[in-house]
């Protein structure tokens, strides 16, 4: 029977009173509702989220999508929309990109990033250009940019980073090496009392010779 005047048998060519629509007209796909422990069919003209349309010469359906956290898709492994939060790729979604590809938020995709070569050997400890002459210093590794990416929008990772090193010759050779200022002034203040506590005591005998 087609319950014409009841609201959920809207677009059936057969409706059950009790199941909803059985089936739909031409151009509509089928959609089995389900409510609580209650299923019922209904006729719509686009299926809802995480459902795509499978048309076949008996009846056009709406199919569940097998892939995780997706919105809606073309077919059922393949999505085309991704719930929030989640980028899509290669019909598939994603928390994060996969290596080599880069983010596109305002469409929540991922698409061709930069890519980068292998870091290079840290390069020689030096400061100020000197390799020599100073307890600390800078070393430096590099790597080349193997492909650009393809928004000019998307940034490549680092290709140049550096670190505090332990220079290996503190003393430059053949240089002149000098003992700090503090050191040498230190010692030779030293050396003046020494000579003055001398002369004071060669002094003292003097006088005590005089009086005898």
């Amino acid at each position: 029977a087609n319950y014409g005047p009841n609201p959920i048998c809207k677009g059936c060519l057969s409706c059950s009173k009790d199941n909803g629509c059985i089936r739909c007209q031409h151009k509509l796909f089928f959609f089995l509702h389900r409510e609580g422990m209650r299923q019922f069919g209904e006729c719509l003209h686009s299926c809802p989220s995480g459902y795509y349309g499978l048309r076949t010469p008996d009846m056009n359906r709406c199919s569940r999508c097998r892939i995780e956290n997706c919105d809606s898709c073309f077919s059922r492994d393949f999505c085309t929309k991704c719930k929030a939060g989640f980028y899509s790729h290669r019909g598939r979604c994603f928390r994060g990109c996969p290596a080599g590809f880069a983010a596109l938020e305002e469409l929540m995709e991922c698409v061709e990033g930069c890519e980068v070569g292998q870091w290079s050997e840290w390069g020689t400890c030096s400061r100020n250009n000197k390799t020599c002459g100073f307890k600390w210093g800078l070393e430096t590794r590099t790597r080349q940019i193997v492909k650009k990416p393809a928004k000019d929008t998307i940034p490549c990772p680092t290709i140049a980073e550096s670190r505090r090193c332990k220079m290996a010759l503190r003393h430059c050779p053949g240089g002149k090496w000098r003992r700090p200022a503090k050191t040498k002034d230190k010692k030779k203040k030293k050396k003046n009392l020494m000579e003055r506590a001398q002369k004071q005591h060669s002094i003292f005998l003097a006088t005590d010779k005089t009086s005898q």
